[in-house]
């Protein structure tokens, strides 16, 4: 009797080993017929913290392998496909940005516990869906002349401008409500009644502006994301655009009315910004409060996490799209609250400089720019919308 207890004892931890390992790649999530499991949402989370990707890890792990499970469902019925050789071309690539080459790069992933096989996936799904959307939508994307006429005269200082004045909705959209905040914003995008929109942004959104309907006042188009402006420019007096996704949360824009007005510089090549974490609103507020510079947030972000501040200065296309959305409203040493991850956190966004450049001058340079960004809003409606009609359990 004592032998078998003994041998019993023994036999728990090798029996358990194995059952803790299997449950780390099971299934986590299902989004339509694709599982993503515990080890796909660990290392990813881990990769997105090597790259210093501002917000929480593990929340933006889980939008993006949601939107790269449903990209890859809409790319297997359209037929496309990488080769192997390919993606070792793409891996490469993407190493020498750091200039680094693919065995260093990798290297250093291995030792903060990322596999390589987390990159390759990674990079494989970003450039197959960059393919497979300029395929798919390179004759709506095509750029005129007299596109690149207007947008050479807006970048030399001359003529006339574009400002906005739009309402804003951002609904919080953390793992376990997202479904339902996709299925309100899809209701929303199809009024055209400001005073509906309005309404729906005091009861919906996230934002400071939800006090006031959402309703934000004239404001450049340059502003805003790149990959935005045409979709922005194109809307009607009261037409919605379709949900837009951003880290947690989904957002949507009314357009209440579009001017031109003398432009007195270019777009901005470079945004100069920071962006830091708190526990809660009232924390970040307090902090609003304390500061009038950029500089001023190194000061609080003693004793914190590494991950707490980040500064940057980069072109406006390199900027996650939740905080340029509040970039776009500020001036310099302007400061920006909203809640993250549905209450439960506050992010702190400040403007710290635009820096503008002479633009793009060289036409077909400015051709393939323009493009580029009209592909990306054809891009954006495409997922919002295969995210709409999806099943995603968690």
């Amino acid at each position: 009797m004592r032998l078998t207890t003994l041998l019993t004892a023994l036999m728990l931890p090798l029996l358990a080993a194995p059952a803790a390992a299997q449950g780390q790649f099971s299934p986590a999530i299902t989004v339509n017929n694709t599982a993503i499991s515990g080890y796909e949402l660990d290392q990813r989370a881990k990769l997105l913290t090597l790259f210093r990707t501002p917000g929480n890890a593990n929340d933006l792990a889980r939008e993006q392998l949601i939107e790269e499970a449903l990209k890859q469902e809409e790319m297997d019925r359209a037929g496309i496909r990488i080769t192997a050789e390919q993606l070792a071309i793409e891996v490469e690539a993407f190493a020498s940005r750091a200039d680094l080459s693919q065995a260093q790069f990798t290297g250093i992933l291995a030792q903060n516990g990322v596999a390589a096989s987390t990159l390759e996936q990674f990079v494989k799904i970003g450039v197959t869906w960059r393919d497979f959307i300029r395929l798919r939508y390179a004759s709506q994307a095509q750029v005129s002349d007299a596109d690149i006429a207007r947008s050479l005269s807006q970048q030399g200082g001359t003529g006339d401008a574009l400002e906005v004045l739009l309402t804003e909705i951002i609904i919080p959209a953390p793992p376990p409500r997202a479904a339902q905040a996709n299925a309100i914003a899809s209701g929303i995008a199809e009024t055209r009644s400001q005073a509906t929109f309005e309404a729906a942004a005091r009861q919906y959104s996230a934002l400071p502006s939800r006090n006031n309907g959402g309703r934000l006042n004239w404001l450049p188009l340059s502003n805003y994301p790149p990959a935005l402006q045409g979709l922005i420019s194109g809307l009607s007096v009261g037409e919605v655009t379709a949900p837009i996704q951003i880290p947690n949360g989904v957002a949507l824009f009314q357009m209440r009315g579009i001017r031109e007005v003398p432009q007195a510089r270019p777009q901005p090549t470079s945004i100069d910004y920071a962006a830091m974490q708190f526990a809660d609103l009232a924390a970040a507020q307090t902090a609003k409060l304390s500061v009038d510079t950029c500089d001023d947030l190194y000061g609080l972000a003693k004793g914190q996490p590494a991950d707490a501040l980040l500064r940057d200065d980069v072109a406006p296309t390199q900027i996650s799209q939740g905080i340029a959305l509040e970039l776009a409203k500020l001036d310099r040493d302007e400061v920006s609250v909203t809640a993250t991850g549905g209450g439960a956190g506050a992010q702190l966004v400040m403007l710290c400089g635009r820096t503008y450049g002479d633009g793009l001058t060289d036409p077909d340079a400015l051709r393939a720019s323009l493009q580029s960004q009209r592909l990306e809003q054809f891009a954006q409606a495409l997922l919002a919308e295969l995210r709409a009609a999806a099943l995603i359990r968690s």
